[in-house]
């Protein structure tokens, strides 16, 4: 959502400013810059916002007649871009006592390491529920600052302060903390201007389900994802160092000048199984990316030194389909093949299970002739990946499929599914192979 929001206004007569609860659950996917879950703004002089930091830390700020007069800024730091956070925050300005005037829960336990603690005047009204103003999603209302991420289920009870298992709860099996398909807040507890997102119509990603109608409008292109914080996809690693740039929820790499060989891979790992996805090579613009696996243990995969291509000296444990069409593998298997084209789909089709592992890759749908061959045994699991090989210029991109449905912003033509249902693809998943997520993950852990 990293140029897109949703906006609506407040009435003039909210039930509490004073006393509100926001719940969301966020992937954050961008890293390293100012990013705004929640912004009301006014002017310079009534303004406020609950956001990342740049340094990774989450905040709430605000101002009135041109003063501060609440910065709560956590001493955590939020990296992870693999899974789902799920952040409740209580207004409460009535309370006497000061700390008790917000509070911060990640994943149903209370933060109390601050940095900054600096909570507003009782009875203060709150940005977030103030009458009369704009209330945006995923940017602040003025510079922007958007939320490089996706969001799920966002609440705001207008009036009541929610324990966070209201909203989510712990699983018994996994315990894992998720959510709950339906907290049981009546239309009257969500107060005047309250609301929840549930992002479910895909025409109407601003639709309130709270029986308000309190609808936000979209404002730019907002993508309804197979991700969500029940079952959690793949994407590239921005944690893994590399110089290439990550953006469409970490899901489109695009290399830049001065680099060469630079390597992303993938937040989930498999040691077993049968695993498919496709990559499309939105520009190949004579640059060489090169798509497939590699061993997460490897050097450039594990530690991010980013040294060599998928199956070089420096990475053998690899195989990567070229689009100067080179097929190369730490095993000597280096086959003349066809060259990719721009806009190219390569489906990578992995087998752990078999007797005799195997990789095939298919170029928009058809299998590859020379490319069903037999990848190292892995010594930490294998991710998948792309290389860019890239020295003066910029500009070559891959844009990856875990199963989400999308290429960057487009869905994809066709929308096949793996047997298991969990995923959707451009083209035919080979039968028994399944989408890189953890509800397939779990199945074959447990199968």
């Amino acid at each position: 959502m990293a140029s897109a929001s949703l906006s609506r206004s407040i009435s003039s007569s909210p039930t509490n400013p004073d006393k509100f609860t926001v719940s969301m659950w966020i992937k954050k996917t961008g890293q390293g810059a100012e990013q705004v879950l929640l912004g009301n703004y006014s002017s310079s002089n009534f303004r406020g916002k609950l956001q990342f930091k740049s340094n990774d830390k989450l905040e709430y700020y605000q101002v009135n007649d041109g003063n501060v007069t609440a910065q709560i800024r956590t001493t955590r730091v939020f990296r992870d871009a693999s899974g789902w956070y799920n952040l409740v925050v209580q207004f409460d300005t009535s309370q006497g006592t000061a700390s008790d005037r917000i509070k911060i829960y990640i994943n149903g336990t209370q933060e109390t390491a601050f940095d900054l603690s600096s909570y507003p005047a009782q009875n203060l009204d709150m940005r977030p529920n103030q009458a009369s103003t704009t209330l945006n999603i995923g940017q602040d209302g003025n510079s922007g600052n958007y939320l490089d991420g996706e969001l799920a289920h966002v609440h705001l009870a207008d009036g009541q302060t929610y324990a966070p298992t209201v909203f989510a709860e712990t699983d018994a099996t996994t315990g894992i903390w998720k959510p709950k398909t339906d907290p049981g807040i009546s239309q009257a507890n969500y107060g005047d201007d309250g609301f929840f997102l549930k992002f479910d119509n895909s025409a109407n990603m601003g639709l309130d389900s709270s029986g308000n109608s309190n609808n936000f409008t979209t404002n730019g292109t907002i993508i309804q994802t197979k991700d969500t914080p029940s079952n959690v996809f793949a994407t590239m690693n921005p944690l893994v160092k590399s110089g290439n740039t990550f953006s469409n929820a970490n899901l489109t790499i695009t290399s830049n000048s001065g680099t060469s060989y630079q390597n992303s891979v993938s937040t989930l790992a498999v040691t077993k199984g049968k695993w498919y996805a496709e990559c499309k090579l939105s520009n190949v613009s004579g640059l060489y990316p090169g798509v497939g696996i590699i061993d997460a243990s490897e050097k450039g995969a594990g530690n991010g030194d980013n040294e060599g291509y998928f199956g070089s000296s420096d990475n053998p444990k690899g195989i990567q389909l070229y689009c100067g069409g080179f097929y190369s593998t730490g095993n000597g298997n280096n086959v003349s093949l066809t060259s990719n084209s721009t806009n190219d789909i390569i489906g990578i089709a992995l087998d752990l299970d078999s007797a005799t592992k195997n990789i095939k890759m298919y170029r928009n749908g058809t299998l590859i002739t020379g490319t069903s061959v037999t990848p190292p045994d892995p010594d930490g699991g294998y991710v998948f990946g792309v290389t860019m090989n890239q020295n003066a210029a910029s500009g070559a991109a891959a844009q990856w499929n875990f199963g989400n449905g999308y290429f960057g912003t487009s869905a994809v033509a066709s929308a096949e599914n793996p047997d298991d249902g969990n995923g959707i693809f451009e083209y035919d998943v080979p039968a028994g192979y399944r989408a890189l997520c953890t509800k397939s993950l779990n199945a074959e852990e447990y199968s």
